[in-house]
């Protein structure tokens, strides 16, 4: 009896480890996905300030949302970029 108490014991503590293996990537996408919309959320702001100070029309400012702030964090300055051609060209 000993032995079969053993055995599971030794596959429970396995199935916990693949648990937390399985729940750690998407945890650990997210969490990056987080700090890409802090980064996409200052760089807007950074560029509306630069637009502001520069003195252009308003109408060139981006919004800050968390849509806007996905695309330029993950996207980078090509995201910017094509917030901003999306909001004054098309």
């Amino acid at each position: 009896m000993t032995t079969a108490i053993i055995a599971i014991a030794v596959v429970g503590i396995l199935l916990l480890a693949l648990l937390f293996k399985i729940i750690k990537t998407p945890i650990k996408w997210f969490f990056k996905l987080l700090i890409h919309v802090a980064i996409g959320f200052v760089a807007l702001f950074v560029v509306n300030w630069l637009i502001g100070w520069l003195g252009a029309p308003a109408s060139w400012e981006l919004g800050l949302n968390w849509i806007n702030a996905l695309v330029a964090g993950v996207l980078g300055v090509p995201g910017v970029i094509l917030l901003f051609l999306w909001q004054n060209v098309i």
